[in-house]
């Protein structure tokens, strides 16, 4: 085994692939716990060294080294845990682009996974031995699965470890595939090197100011940018603990999110705005007396947008469990950027401003006069070291006045190289350029955003992405979803789109229903088979569903569906509506036990955290 610590860095800052960091933190701290994970989410165990980290990784390397795999994709199929994070290292250490993907549930449709298949091209996956006994039994439905070179990595032998060799890469070298949450036909997987994550880690250490005495707890899924980037390589390039457990864990009891953290003392974790609202509605005060989050000093927050009420309520729910407003971390980031793009002072409270509702859906900035005209907005920070945010005018592509909501434009070594094989979508979303000056190549965010004293505010979305729990879902694949749903559905005919309720984003469906089902229809039955699909489908619980009679649901002239104008009918009461039903107790009683098999359903798929 050759041991090349001679060739390693001195700092964090020069080492220039992810393989050099970890053989520096196994040489230099071999015995040192890299991660613990807690199998029940609460008290069982299993944690792995640095040095214990590696020598899987390279036995894993060696493996895929002697099949040539080097420069091929390889599908990981894991439960979130130890093995996960030592193929994935395992990949790296050998040259192999690694696709993190979610592992398919039971009576789950595959159809996102055969799509990433497809895309990414790949003909290795690398799983455990009893995940893999589970996919054999959908491969003759799955023949691109069936396909593929199947590898389980729990039962290689450690001593290959020692026939690893030491392979060529760089800063610029593919280091996986991020799949973001595209059109269920056509995912895309953004490129990130190695490069991309050791700029963007130390963005997040600077903005955490992590030391050697941090302690991470992170239950997001390892399969996302959020828990691989700052769940599982954050630490290591910060060479501090992190406790993990699984997002099914932590969404079927919340409380042990905060148990964790108060028992190990973690002094970093956090996750979507959902994450705290749901501490403070499952939480009982009487759970209380024994958590003390005195140590918590980064609760970070981002993926979705970032309330107000939601860090006021979290802030004096756990006060007297020694929880500090001042810990809430507001920042911005995405797939496209590796993670992060901005964030604010560690030791400062979130920045709010108070801006007139009415100006800014015209894309206007002014000071609210009145509670009664504004709208609340949580700063996400302030542009990074190395990088420039830029506000943009989408139509004209020049920079906005400082008193416009504009498009959010990123620049820096943080913004991946591109999709995979989509060099039409890499030209339109990563090569963008400012028309007046020439000034770029920027990414294009597609969010919707100001800069007030250097401060960014996120102000929504141009395209019409749907964000609920943290997640991305695209509209059309939902209303597909409804449309197969039930033959009195019309086709190409349905709406999909969140509204807040509560404080909260919730999914509404408008549908068309067929001209010859308008008089002979069970609205129980539809409205059954849609939340059951939309359940199934995208792990999402419906709030409403609204049946309009057939031509009425808004469309432009060339017969797109006009989804801004939907939502705004449905608000407005103006919908032509057959039927509708929302889970609300104030509607009709006879629809109310639809809300109790959703949520038992939602139950039983409480690992609905996904893309």
């Amino acid at each position: 085994m050759t041991n090349y610590l001679s060739e390693l860095p001195d700092t964090l800052l020069d080492f220039s692939t992810l393989v050099d960091l970890l053989c520096y933190r196994a040489t230099c701290q071999p015995n040192q716990t890299a991660y613990t994970f807690l199998v029940d989410g609460e008290a069982e165990e299993i944690s792995i060294t640095y040095q214990e980290l590696e020598q899987r990784a390279r036995a894993i390397a060696a493996y895929l080294q002697s099949l040539n795999a080097k420069g091929e994709r390889a599908l990981l199929l894991y439960a979130p845990g130890i093995e996960y994070i030592a193929a994935f290292f395992g990949c790296l250490y050998a040259g192999v682009v690694a696709v993190p993907a979610y592992p398919p549930r039971r009576n789950q449709n595959m159809s996102r996974l055969r799509a990433i298949v497809a895309d990414a091209q790949g003909m290795l996956s690398l799983t455990t031995t009893s995940l893999l006994a589970d996919i054999q039994g959908r491969f003759a439905e799955n023949p691109e699965l069936a396909a593929m070179q199947w590898l389980t990595t729990d039962n290689i032998t450690p001593s290959l470890e020692s026939e690893w060799q030491k392979t060529t890469v760089s800063s610029d070298t593919l280091a996986f595939l991020q799949y973001t949450s595209g059109s269920t036909g056509t995912p895309k997987g953004v490129m990130i090197t190695h490069g991309n994550l050791l700029h963007n880690s130390d963005l997040i250490h600077k903005c955490f100011e992590h030391t050697p005495s941090s302690q991470g707890v992170i239950w997001l899924p390892p399969y996302h940018d959020m828990g691989l980037i700052g769940g599982i390589i954050q630490p290591l390039y910060g060479g501090f603990p992190v406790t993990l457990m699984s997002p099914i864990n932590f969404l079927q009891k919340p409380l042990r999110w905060l148990q964790v953290i108060s028992r190990y003392k973690a002094t970093t974790s956090g996750g979507p705005n959902f994450a705290y609202d749901l501490c403070v509605q499952k939480v009982k005060p009487e759970q209380l007396v024994n958590l003390d989050l005195s140590s918590w000093e980064v609760a970070f927050t981002g993926a979705e947008p970032i309330r107000t009420q939601t860090i006021e309520q979290f802030a004096s729910t756990f006060a007297d469990c020694g929880f500090r407003k001042e810990a809430f971390y507001p920042c911005y980031g995405m797939a496209e950027t590796t993670l992060i793009v901005s964030g604010g002072f560690k030791k400062a409270p979130p920045v709010i401003r108070q801006v007139a509702k009415a100006a800014l859906e015209q894309k206007r900035i002014v000071a609210a006069r009145g509670e009664e005209d504004s709208q609340t907005i949580v700063g996400c920070g302030y542009n990074l070291s190395n990088q420039k945010i830029a506000i943009v005018d989408p139509e004209s592509l020049t920079l906005c006045p400082a008193d416009k909501v504009g498009e959010i434009w990123v620049s820096g070594p943080s913004v991946a190289g591109g999709y995979w094989n989509r060099l039409e979508e890499t030209k339109q979303t990563f090569h963008a350029y400012l028309a007046d000056t020439g000034e770029g190549p920027f990414l294009r965010t597609g969010d919707l955003g100001f800069l007030h004293n250097g401060e960014l505010f996120v102000t929504g979305r141009i395209k019409d992405m749907i964000i609920i729990r943290g997640q991305n879902h695209y509209p059309q694949d939902i209303e597909r979803t409804v449309e197969n749903s039930h033959p009195a559905l019309r086709s190409g005919c349905g709406a999909a789109f969140a509204v807040e309720v509560e404080g909260k984003e919730r999914l509404v469906i408008i549908q068309e229903i067929e001209r010859n089902y308008l008089r002979n229809f069970d609205m129980d039955e539809v409205v059954k088979n849609i939340a059951q699909a939309v359940t199934a489908e995208h792990g999402l619980q419906v709030y409403a569903v609204v049946l309009v009679k057939t031509g009425s649901i808004p469309k432009t002239s060339s017969g797109k569906i006009q989804r801004h104008a939907c939502r705004s009918e449905f608000l407005n009461g103006t919908l032509n509506v057959v039927e509708d039903w929302s889970e609300n107790p104030q509607c009709k009683a006879k629809f109310l036990h639809l809300k109790t098999e959703v949520d038992s359903m939602l139950q039983q798929l409480v690992n609905s955290y996904q893309q």
